[in-house]
């Protein structure tokens, strides 16, 4: 059984606006629509068997460092995304 201890190897498919990692041979994703300067984060889809480790948490945080990085807003219009802003207040500045 992994776990998160590892490091998660993150791609991202900036064709497909979409933040992926295969764990235990599952797809984790975050996936967004660019909007000007705006990630919009649509949907972060982490399966069942895999899910409880935090994979969802490290998808996000890349996805919002690589917003940052790009000088881009962000908007979470998906729940886990909006949910992810309020435990991260440090990142409330790229918030559009």
């Amino acid at each position: 059984m992994s776990d998160v201890a590892k490091p998660l190897e993150i791609i991202h498919d900036e064709a497909n606006q979409v933040f992926r990692a295969v764990v235990d041979g599952y797809d984790c994703e975050v996936e967004y629509r660019l909007q000007d300067k705006t990630m919009v984060i649509t949907h972060t889809g982490v399966p069942s068997p895999v899910g409880g480790r935090g994979i969802a948490a490290l998808l996000t945080k890349f996805a919002v460092q690589t917003a940052e990085a790009k000088h881009w807003k962000v908007t979470p219009a998906c729940s886990y995304a909006a949910t992810w802003f309020r435990r991260n207040p440090e990142y409330a500045h790229l918030l559009a």
